[in-house]
């Protein structure tokens, strides 16, 4: 794994992005934000799923008027998601949010975009400048014929000049595209440039099993550069879900660990137990666990004694019985009637 990259470090409510801090994982509310009970209970779900920063939409005046009443109940930052028109981030910043989401490519006017620059220097509020492959300035897109990986680093770059006339630099940003291959060409570039903070992510990457594949081949091979301070999987699907695989991303490369990582074999004809039933139940039973685990449950004794043996605690079948390991040790051999009962006890006393 590559080393990471140094960015400055930009706080967002009591969240640090870049420099040395944790990469953390956010979401999206896709509720309507005037409906304010119904967006809280959203963000609390993903809040117990483990966000550590929420994005709302805020499309019009009146949906300005719920985020004050939003952040009073929730335990993350809270940033206004703004397209079009910059009265909307002006207002959102003085309903007190704790950051900005930008789309420079649906707020052109550069003086528009400098009063909202020099609003958020006053209160001290980072913004992020999303750059998206589906809403870039014309005259870049005329420049370079579609949505190039030089396109979006260029849109950014338009940004950036703008910043250093006003001298503010607490902003982070994100390239994003449909495309997988453009996205992270797009990334490695802008950091070849540039130490502002990275927001990582693939835009609309569509319904859950697809979008989860694109997600995590962008997202994962930009985090094993050493890119990315932050990450957001972008599914059409409920958001808690979207924090879910945010964690797993960041697991599978040892960048974070929250709650249990488990091990099983795909199964074969050596595998005499419904695997399948098995997993269900036992990821069920730890949705609730945010103890850091490593959790074997094998199908059959080829690999199964081995990784097992490895894990912090695993199960390795052998037609009706099992045998149950804890740190690298036999502790039982259980019929498989009673193994996850046992499996599920040593972990809770764990």
């Amino acid at each position: 794994m590559y080393k990471r990259e140094q960015t400055k470090k930009v706080k967002v409510g009591n969240l640090v992005i870049g420099g040395d801090a944790p990469i953390s994982v956010q979401s999206m509310a896709n509720t309507d934000t005037q409906n304010v009970s119904a967006t809280v209970a959203q963000i609390k779900r993903m809040e117990k799923e483990g966000c550590e920063l929420v994005r709302v939409a805020v499309p019009d005046l009146d949906s300005c008027s719920s985020l004050p009443l939003i952040k009073r109940e929730i335990n993350i930052p809270l940033v206004a998601d703004i397209h079009f028109d910059y009265k909307l981030a002006l207002k959102s910043l003085e309903q007190g949010v704790d950051g900005l989401r930008i789309n420079p490519g649906n707020i052109k006017n550069r003086e528009k975009l400098k009063l909202i620059i020099k609003s958020a220097q006053e209160k001290d509020i980072p913004i992020r400048f999303g750059i998206n492959s589906g809403s870039l300035d014309s005259q870049i897109l005329k420049k370079y014929k579609r949505a190039t990986p030089e396109a979006l680093v260029e849109s950014a770059q338009k940004v950036i000049t703008l910043l250093e006339e006003i001298d503010y630099h607490k902003v982070g940003f994100s390239l994003k595209s449909t495309s997988v291959t453009d996205t992270i060409e797009a990334n490695i570039l802008f950091s070849s440039k540039y130490d502002y903070p990275l927001h990582l992510g693939i835009t609309e990457a569509g319904p859950y099993f697809p979008g989860v594949i694109k997600s995590s081949i962008g997202i994962g091979i930009l985090l094993y550069r050493g890119i990315g301070n932050t990450i957001r999987v972008s599914l059409t699907d409920d958001p808690v879900k979207e924090v879910r695989v945010g964690y797993e991303i960041l697991k599978a490369l040892n960048l974070r660990q929250r709650g249990p990582q488990i091990i099983s074999c795909p199964t074969c004809a050596r595998c005499q137990v419904d695997l399948k039933e098995v997993m269900q139940e036992v990821e069920e039973k730890l949705a609730e666990v945010n103890k850091t685990l490593t959790i074997a449950i094998m199908g059959c004794m080829v690999n199964g004694p081995g990784e097992a043996r490895e894990a912090d605690i695993g199960v390795a079948y052998h037609k009706k019985t099992a045998l149950l390991f804890k740190k690298g040790k036999i502790i039982g051999r259980f019929s498989d009637q009673i193994i996850i009962d046992k499996l599920l006890e040593e972990i809770k006393n764990m």
